[in-house]
């Protein structure tokens, strides 16, 4: 008996799963015990082959084209903001057409991705014996983990550096105006545990129909994983699935060969609103601070978090997945990248299960670069009134912060009404510096969603190795479409 499986474990030895199918006509049964690092059979051809610059550059939505593009977009955006006097409004918005086309279509095919990866992966755990339970908890203690990091440490460096340096504004930069005093009663209607009620409330939907149609995605991918958990895994249902999802992907696809064009017609017209001159030392810091913090927490502490648990090079791997946190830069929404950031990391080795299990979960949840920005925000908003914030508050302001960037909706500048709700749980009054933060947070809502979006890759493979889920052939089999789609793009 063991000399069997000792012929079947060499006939399997071979790193190429063909070399495997040449010498024993039998498939290989999953083994475990094997080494778990990413797999050949997921990664596309783009990581072994070798072209030129030119060609990666030519081939449609290539990472370098976005790249050009969102280049471009803020080059141009740059100029004419600062040569023009005045931008009609309308002409901002007829060049942003394209880019808010682009940006809806991706944001229509968010839906039938959730419910279709959801119910696949949750299909596919129930074959696994205990790793449901174990993906789970270390995909949500993850995302967790890295949330409450990153405000404490954003509230630490905010507390002890930024909030020195930032200057009392006059009296008449704090009145606010009628239409903007309108605006905040109506958030300050809005009680922060009312959000935490309404996120655990969101979980489970009264009319399934109505949480369909108005994209509550918490609702939805809480109702996917009981379907995927209960629905027969040989039935006829789980192929229309399987089709349903091919069908998403082609979109995917075509999608992404259009993201060059729609990234630079989302950021040109944005940074055509932008008054360089209204840009004083408060707004420099309040800028200035919030970008560090998202430089130590993306660049220093989630490296240090991804190397310790996969030996692997976290600066590669994020610049190997660039296509989807430029995307996420350009479209200021988890959500609508999402789809990209699905496959970038299927293209770097993560396991189809857990791809299709921690992406859409990381896209709701996982907000490490909107906790960042509570803590400088509320702190900004103190500080140019000259209001000190004492140890207890920055306690509160830690604790509000962690559950309302855990219920933030992943949709560009969802954060603005949880602002004035944790300002308002530590008494800082909401003055006319609330309207500045309103006018800059479009950009700084770009570099969050751009790490959030990366905060999910990273903890794909993170997640991957502490769980050790590994895709079997009959998985593999089942994602061939997908497969072929990303090869037929390499080929391009």
């Amino acid at each position: 008996m063991d000399d069997k499986i000792t012929e079947k474990r060499d006939a399997y030895g071979s790193e190429s799963p063909d070399n495997a199918r040449s010498v024993s006509p039998e498939k290989p049964k999953y083994d475990p015990n094997n080494d778990l690092s990413p797999q050949t059979t997921v990664e596309t051809a783009e990581a072994n082959r070798k072209l030129t610059f030119w060609q990666r550059v030519k081939e449609p939505g290539s990472v370098w084209q976005i790249i050009f593009a969102a280049l471009a977009g803020i080059a141009i955006g740059l100029i004419v903001t600062s040569t023009v006097d005045e931008i009609p409004e309308a002409a901002i918005a007829l060049l942003a057409i394209p880019g808010q086309l682009w940006l809806r279509a991706l944001q229509a095919v968010v839906l039938p991705m959730i419910v279709t990866a959801m119910i696949l992966a949750i299909q596919r755990l129930r074959g696994m014996s205990g790793t449901a339970g174990k993906l789970g908890g270390w995909t949500i203690g993850y995302y967790v983990g890295t949330t409450v990091i990153a405000i404490f440490h954003s509230a630490v460096i905010v507390g002890l550096v930024w909030s020195k340096l930032m200057v009392v504004v006059s009296d008449e930069a704090l009145q606010v105006s009628e239409e903007d005093q309108e605006t905040v009663d109506e958030r300050k209607a809005t009680e922060i545990h009312d959000v935490v009620v309404d996120m655990f409330y969101s979980l489970v939907p009264n009319n399934l129909v109505d949480a369909l149609a108005t994209n509550s995605l918490l609702a939805v991918l809480v109702t996917s994983i009981v379907v995927g958990w209960v629905m027969n895994p040989r039935g006829r249902l789980i192929v229309a699935v399987q089709e349903i999802e091919v069908i998403v992907m082609r979109i995917i696809t075509a999608l992404i060969y259009l993201a060059p064009i729609g990234v630079f017609f989302l950021i040109m017209p944005n940074l055509m609103r932008l008054d360089i001159s209204e840009i004083g030392l408060n707004l420099g810091i309040l800028i200035g601070g919030t970008l560090a913090g998202m430089v130590l927490h993306l660049f220093i502490i989630i490296p240090i978090i991804f190397f310790g648990v996969t030996r692997m090079n976290p600066y590669t791997y994020w610049f190997k997945n660039s296509k989807a946190w430029i995307t996420a830069w350009g479209t200021a929404s988890s959500a609508a990248t999402m789809p990209v950031t699905m496959r970038c990391v299927l293209d770097r080795g993560v396991p189809v299960t857990v791809a299709k299990f921690s992406i859409p979960l990381g896209t709701l949840i996982n907000m490490d670069g909107t906790a960042i920005y509570f803590p400088i925000v509320v702190v900004f908003l103190a500080a140019t009134q000259g209001q000190e914030l004492n140890p207890a508050q920055y306690v509160v302001v830690c604790l509000l912060s962690t559950l309302a960037s855990i219920g933030t909706t992943p949709i560009p500048s969802s954060s603005l009404v949880l602002t004035v709700m944790i300002a308002q749980a530590v008494d800082v009054e909401i003055t006319g510096m609330y309207a500045v933060v309103v006018a800059i947070d479009w950009f700084l809502d770009r570099f969050r969603t751009a790490v959030n979006v990366s905060g999910d890759m990273f903890a794909a493979m993170i997640v991957t190795k502490l769980t050790g889920i590994r895709d079997d052939d009959e998985t593999l089999a089942r994602d061939a479409q997908v497969q072929e789609l990303r090869a037929n793009r390499d080929r391009v």
